[in-house]
């Protein structure tokens, strides 16, 4: 069963994204959406490097609503920084910490901060113990480097990695 559906999440995940896109609910997407949901993981299983697996879901639910209201919140606040003055901006590069250790968490983070508006992931170190964000309005740094590492870094711990409870 693993050989022909290799990763049920991301099929299930690809099959509702494509749902989302075609903003449409007909039987020719739904079966469309199954299929690219079912052909792009067993194509691309091969170059997976490690097996994934979740071991709190219910955290992972938290954690994406804890993401989509902070995606909207960042945006009114960016624009809100934008419209009322933008010459006093303060951008930074602030270096985070991680205590991340799997490949998929240390990218879900990274991409984490990439969606929340007005900071960027970008750069992380060799070593993968330090991930460079870019601020668009940096206050302070050490409150910017605790509330990634409480509101993101955490879960993901608890989600994707042994021995973090």
């Amino acid at each position: 069963m693993r050989r022909l559906l290799p990763h049920p999440l991301l099929s299930l995940v690809l099959a509702g994204l494509w749902l989302l896109l075609v903003n449409q609910l007909s039987a020719g997407h739904l079966v469309l959406g199954a299929l690219l949901g079912w052909l792009i993981p067993l194509a691309t299983s091969r170059f997976w490097p490690e097996q994934t697996r979740i071991r709190h879901p219910l955290i992972l639910l938290r954690y994406l609503g804890i993401l989509v209201i902070d995606i909207v919140r960042g945006s009114f606040h960016v624009a809100h920084l934008i419209l009322r003055n933008p010459g006093h901006l303060r951008p930074a590069f602030v270096p985070v910490p991680l205590a991340l250790k799997t490949d998929l968490a240390i990218s879900l983070l990274a991409n984490t901060i990439s969606l929340t508006p007005g900071t960027v992931s970008a750069r992380l170190s060799a070593d993968r113990r330090t991930l460079i964000v870019h601020t668009l309005d940096t206050g302070d740094a050490d409150a910017l480097v605790a509330e990634i590492k409480q509101r993101y870094e955490a879960p993901l711990r608890q989600i994707f990695e042994e021995g973090s409870e």
